[in-house]
């Protein structure tokens, strides 16, 4: 009993970080509200789905910036798609540096672009690995598998 509240702070202090971080924001609240009985790991698939799914965008964009010369509103246009799927999951860092990378798609900074794609997906890489390690940690506080929401 005591080891398993121990794993219920150790979640809570973990949940807190990923806010007090800046890695994440009010969006993921929002998703972990949506998460019931029901449905007891939906914000976890959520962010599985946000992941396997913006791989293609990314991929796309790397295409994209290897190009000469460089196409700033196909930029654009993808970046905003990958701004949108990041503010779903409450991404706050990564969907920063998308509002960095299109303020240099519209300045038609090369550059910039290519600096702050590689910096967002720094971003990127970082939050799947924090909420990787709360989603198990989470699933060990709550054996039953369930990644419930701990506030």
């Amino acid at each position: 009993m005591e080891r398993n509240n121990q794993l219920h702070r150790q979640v809570t202090l973990m949940r807190q970080s990923l806010f007090d971080q800046g890695y994440l924001d009010e969006q993921f609240v929002q998703l972990e509200e949506l998460q019931d009985d029901t449905n007891p790991n939906f914000v976890e698939e959520v962010v599985t789905l946000y992941y396997r799914d913006s791989a293609r965008l990314v991929a796309s964009i790397e295409q994209a910036l290897d190009k000469s010369p460089l196409d700033f509103n196909r930029l654009d246009s993808y970046m905003h798609q990958f701004k949108g799927s990041s503010s779903s999951i409450g991404g706050r860092k990564v969907k920063a540096e998308c509002s960095q990378f299109r303020e240099y798609c519209r300045a038609g900074n090369g550059e910039g672009c290519i600096r702050t794609f590689q910096q967002m997906k720094r971003e990127y890489a970082t939050l799947r690995k924090k909420l990787e390690a709360y989603f198990q940690l989470a699933k060990q506080a709550a054996p039953r598998g369930t990644a419930s929401r701990s506030t």
